[in-house]
């Protein structure tokens, strides 16, 4: 890992905020992810599961963490499964864990071997009344392949068809999504690493570079500053490819006159930042690409000022998309007949703002959190408001990561990297 090592206090009170959830007499299990093959001997990086992450700071593959807090044997209240590490394996694959090593990083006293699971969680479950599966109920995800997770599951359903079963997901979803302060100087330090990202391309873009070389630049700017690279595939859409919302081929060049929509971030410790600007090629913005820049910021600083304890995430983006509502009329974009007609399950302004305001943002760049509870101090959202006008070739969208205060407006984490158009103009321009 290219990290520093975390203090280890971090995951012992991760640990404690779900075990003050759990239900009496149960366990839980959390499994890492596996290392996805691509073909022949090639692999996808390993990612790992972040459950298992936040629980225990185990950042390694074949890993199982078991919390078992009314375990009549103190050894078994917090248990890690880890592979054996050899020699042999140091040589190949680099050092794991050693025991010693995993009680540093998580704070855990009792460390098992991996091939010692089946016969001691045979023996846990034999004292316990109900187990917490972990399964994954992010309202996107994506299931059709199977995780070292669901095999797991399906695996102890039908060992132990007598236990009840519940779910780990609804308490994780709610401890996640409000960070501690060690988590939220991870994505700090993620947004700063950005920022650098960012300036180093206020110097280097002009007309007839590539979008390619863009993202090229933010690659090394971040790996340079200890980051395994982007917490996201980037987008960087030059022109009418902004008007795609995920556009990620990155393959044209950026004409004169045109503008750059940049939705990039880096990640730091797994923790992602999550960032859109938009820059003029040449370095000077139209008198129109500003008017509608100017637009998306005025909707950006009135959707800020909504996210705020206690507010509901659905009516602050309905909240949102009045503002957007009245700068469409002001950009001559709609007009109130096309009010007056909407559909009221897609109004007029989705026309050029499709999609939603604001996310979670932590381990995950789209974190876990209860969209139907009230948001409260300490969560961290994007916002990220945006115009889109294919017909013009032009799509603005802007995006900061907001950390919700007790009282008063969130605070920026990336308050530092310029935003305003006039500033922008004036950094392209510096010699």
């Amino acid at each position: 890992m290219k990290y520093d090592r975390i203090d280890n206090q971090l995951y012992i009170k991760n640990r404690s905020k779900f075990v003050h959830r759990m239900k009496a007499n149960t366990l839980a299990v959390f499994n890492s992810n596996d290392i996805f093959p691509i073909s022949a001997d090639s692999t996808m990086p390993f990612q790992q599961h972040r459950d298992i992450l936040y629980l225990s700071g185990v950042d390694q593959e074949e890993s199982i963490l078991v919390l078992f807090p009314d375990s009549k044997n103190n050894a078994h209240r917090e248990v890690l499964f880890l592979k054996e590490t050899s020699d042999l394996i140091a040589v190949w694959e680099g050092e794991k864990l050693t025991k010693q090593a995993a009680f540093e990083v998580a704070g855990i006293k009792t460390v098992y071997w991996l091939e010692q699971f089946p016969v001691i969680f045979k023996q846990m479950m034999a004292e316990a009344e109900g187990i917490y599966v972990n399964t994954n109920e992010h309202l996107r995800a994506s299931t059709e392949v199977e995780t070292r997770e669901d095999r797991f599951i399906k695996k102890v359903k039908v060992d132990y068809p007598s236990h009840q079963v519940h779910k780990s997901a609804p308490i994780m979803h709610k401890i996640r999504s409000v960070k501690e302060a060690i988590e939220l100087e991870l994505m700090q330090r993620a947004c700063k690493i950005t920022e650098a990202g960012v300036r180093r391309l206020l110097k280097f873009i002009k007309p007839g570079v590539w979008e390619y070389e863009i993202e090229a630049e933010l690659a090394h700017e971040f790996l340079i500053n200890r980051s395994k690279g982007f917490a996201y595939t980037p987008i960087v859409a030059s022109g009418k490819n902004a008007c795609v919302l995920h556009y990620i081929e990155n393959n044209k060049q950026c004409l004169d006159g045109d503008v750059i929509l940049l939705d990039v971030g880096a990640e730091y410790a797994n923790y992602a930042s999550d960032l859109t600007r938009c820059l003029p090629v040449n370095g000077k913005f139209t008198p129109r690409q500003k008017d509608v820049y100017n637009a998306v910021l005025r909707v950006k600083k009135g959707a800020e000022a909504m996210l705020v304890p206690g507010a509901m995430m659905a009516e602050y983006h309905k909240e949102v998309g009045k503002l957007m509502e009245s700068e469409l009329l002001g950009l001559g974009l709609i007009d109130k007949t096309d009010i007056q007609n909407q559909n009221p399950d897609w109004p007029a302004y989705k026309k050029y703002f499709m999609h939603g305001t604001s996310h979670f943002l932590g381990l995950d760049t789209h974190d876990v959190g209860l969209w139907n509870e009230p948001i409260s101090a300490g969560m961290v959202f994007t916002c990220e408001p945006g115009i889109y006008i294919p017909a013009e070739g032009l799509g603005i969208r802007l995006e900061d990561d907001l950390v919700v205060q007790e009282s008063g407006k969130p605070f920026n984490l990336m308050k530092d990297i310029p935003l305003e158009a006039d500033e922008i103009e004036t950094l392209m321009n510096e010699k």
